[in-house]
């Protein structure tokens, strides 16, 4: 392990403050530790701890990290002024469209072209696209500033 490391120095280099975070300061050091290519071997003797409580920790971290992003898409989707659904069966090529034309409608303008929109949509929900159809239900919202979000609708709850 690269000695030079110091946890403290990368977490203070970002600004990290726990008091403002969905991470613990344990969970940010082991993140930031990993990110700089530390093996979990080396943070444990660094931290004082086995691999195996280092690999527990890391993987809390990145579950509590995808949750924090969910809510900030959540939260930014609650006030977009566009919200497409799309349902199963829909051939692909039809959803671009789609949702200029919602978007022209609301005065918003999109920041994907057609290629990058239906790459971001297969990159959102795994199997969502599968021979050039949509396989599951799809909500696509877009904001104010253009950015778009893509989530499967469950079932139960869509119109």
């Amino acid at each position: 392990m690269d000695e030079r490391i110091d946890p403290d120095e990368l977490l203070a280099a970002v600004g990290f403050d726990a008091d403002e975070s969905v991470l613990t300061r344990r969970q940010a050091e082991v993140l930031a530790l990993r990110e700089n290519d530390v093996r979990q071997s080396d943070i444990g003797e660094l931290l004082g701890t086995s691999r195996a409580n280092i690999s527990s920790i890391e993987r809390n971290a990145r579950e509590n990290v995808e949750k924090a992003r969910q809510t900030v898409a959540f939260a930014n989707t609650l006030t977009a002024p566009v919200r497409v659904d799309i349902e199963a069966g829909t051939d692909i090529y039809d959803i671009p469209q789609t949702v200029y034309a919602a978007c022209d409608e609301a005065g918003v303008e999109v920041n994907y072209g057609s290629s990058n929109l239906l790459q971001l949509i297969d990159d959102s929900v795994d199997g969502a696209i599968q021979q050039d159809m949509v396989q599951v239900p799809l909500r696509i919202d877009v904001t104010n500033d253009g950015v778009v979000h893509v989530r499967e609708q469950s079932v139960e709850h869509s119109e």
